[in-house]
């Protein structure tokens, strides 16, 4: 067993753990990455998002700090509107339904600009998220729901610049190098054990991150946790997120806290792989539900499409649809709104289906009632309160009156062909359990104290997310608390 030392080490190579690792150079000179992925599959759930990270401005100044490439004319032509800090904090407090942790979701929130002009400082370029996240009224852009940024090129291109940069700083990174479980003893965390290469080495350091990701891509930990019938739910990301990292935390006294029961869950096609397809990315996704309606295989309604803006729905929505009978549904959609589908409804890899009526259409809906279909459809239809104006860009109140369930926003009326339908199920992104932390990333203890040496960020951070959370900030917990977690681990390991 051979033995090598280093300032910190970071389990983990997506995001928060890039993040960590530049942090921690800042302070100390060695620092190494372990990255369990083969390198061709290497940035963890990061990799698969689209790159939007949710962020606290008062105006254009601010997002010019973030994206100082934006042109006169860009500017000109867009609406970017504020997003202060205390709307942040209400969106966090509203979708958790109140139990984010208040003492870390204000160092997100507050601390969310900053850490993405720190970024920028490292190389990382970001932009405005046009496509995904305004809609072009009357030749002038308007963001809604407040998310505005974006990294270039998506998750694929921050985990490209984080790479690079991380290997500008003279960080070190294994790729195969599993983390079997924590060196440790009375004075706290002295290493990882690791098999790198079919061999198991003892890798000591002076402090440890841990950014491993949370369990969804453990069918196990997923019934065991959040229930029955996780185990048949799709994995978005990447099939290395198994709970290892979380575990070796646990094994050594770390305190568990937060939703261990919740995940961030979407609308996913039907016929999707069982885990992420890196040639693919996000766009199994499918979010323009809010313009549509969804059924059942009974042929029913079952939720809610326009409760809210997409990115305070799609999240929770994933566990609704995986609920239903054979764990699916078909989003249902006419001609009037097919400008406002996203571009992931136009990939090759889609269950689609499309008809000249309403008739047409249902009998072409696999594993669904036909029968019953058509008269909630019919049913819907003339539920519609018509003389109010659809508007995407606010929640309209066109909605449906008399329905058992009501569609309260964005109701339009399936009058106009052709019609299209497309299947999905529930794609789990990531877990919301997750490890305690204080608000300098320490892992506290089971008896309350933190832990030396031992630092995390990311998903298997618990207590910030419960039920849902606000669409784009998973990457920004994950920078915030990556940066916060290796100036930590970088300063502990410099003064010890």
């Amino acid at each position: 067993m051979t033995q090598a030392t280093w300032d910190v080490v970071v389990v983990g190579a997506g995001n928060a753990a890039f993040c960590a690792a530049l942090a921690a150079r800042e302070h100390c000179e060695r620092v190494l990455m372990l990255e369990r992925s083969p390198e061709d599959e290497g940035g963890g759930n990061s990799r698969f998002t689209a790159g939007l990270m949710r962020v606290a401005y008062d105006g254009v100044e601010d997002l010019k700090r973030v994206i100082p490439d934006l042109t006169e004319d860009e500017i000109a032509r867009t609406d970017f509107g504020t997003y202060s800090a205390d709307q942040f904090l209400d969106d966090m407090a509203r979708v958790t339904e109140f139990r984010c942790d208040p003492d870390l979701t204000e160092i997100l929130v507050k601390r969310s600009l900053d850490t993405l002009v720190w970024m920028r400082s490292k190389g990382i370029r970001f932009t405005a998220a046009w496509g995904r996240q305004a809609f072009n009224i009357g030749g002038r852009f308007k963001f809604w729901g407040g998310l505005t940024v974006e990294a270039v090129g998506g998750g694929p291109g921050l985990v490209d610049a984080l790479t690079q940069a991380a290997k500008k700083n003279g960080i070190e990174l294994w790729y195969q190098a599993r983390a079997l479980e924590l060196i440790a003893d009375d004075e706290g965390v002295k290493g990882v054990r690791v098999r790198r290469a079919g061999k198991t080495q003892e890798v000591r350091a002076k402090s440890v991150v841990l950014a491993g990701g949370g369990f969804q891509a453990n069918p196990e930990w997923r019934a065991r946790y959040l229930g029955p019938g996780w185990e048949l739910a799709k994995v978005r990301g990447t099939r290395f997120n198994t709970g290892d990292v979380l575990k070796m935390a646990l094994d050594i006294g770390a305190a568990p806290v937060g939703n261990w029961s919740g995940c961030h869950a979407v609308a996913w096609e039907r016929n999707a792989p069982e885990f992420g397809d890196l040639a693919v990315g996000d766009q199994f996704q499918k979010h323009s539900y809010p313009w549509g309606v969804y059924l059942n295989a009974n042929g029913k309604r079952f939720v809610d499409e326009g409760a809210d803006f997409r990115n305070y729905t799609y999240a929770k929505y994933g566990r609704v649809i995986l609920n239903q009978p054979l764990q699916f549904a078909w989003q249902i959609f006419d001609a009037k709104v097919k400008a406002q589908l996203r571009d992931e409804y136009k990939i090759r890899q889609v269950t689609k289906v499309t008809a000249e009526s309403l008739e047409e259409l249902v009998s072409k809906l696999d594993d669904v009632d036909a029968e019953t279909a058509l008269a909630e459809l019919k049913a819907y239809n003339a539920a519609v309160k018509t003389d109010i104006p659809f508007n995407p860009n606010v929640k309209d109140g066109r909605g449906t009156q008399g329905l058992a369930i009501p569609k309260s926003n964005w109701a339009n009326t399936l009058d106009t062909p052709p019609f299209e339908a497309y299947a999905v199920t529930c794609g789990i992104t990531f877990t919301f359990g997750g490890l305690r932390i204080d608000t300098d990333a320490r892992v506290i203890s089971t008896d309350g104290e933190a832990i030396p040496g031992l630092y995390a960020a990311g998903e298997l951070v618990g207590g910030i997310f419960y039920f849902n959370y606000p669409g784009g900030t998973g990457l920004t917990n994950g920078s915030v608390f990556g940066k916060i977690a290796g100036t930590g681990a970088g300063s502990h390991a410099t003064n010890s």
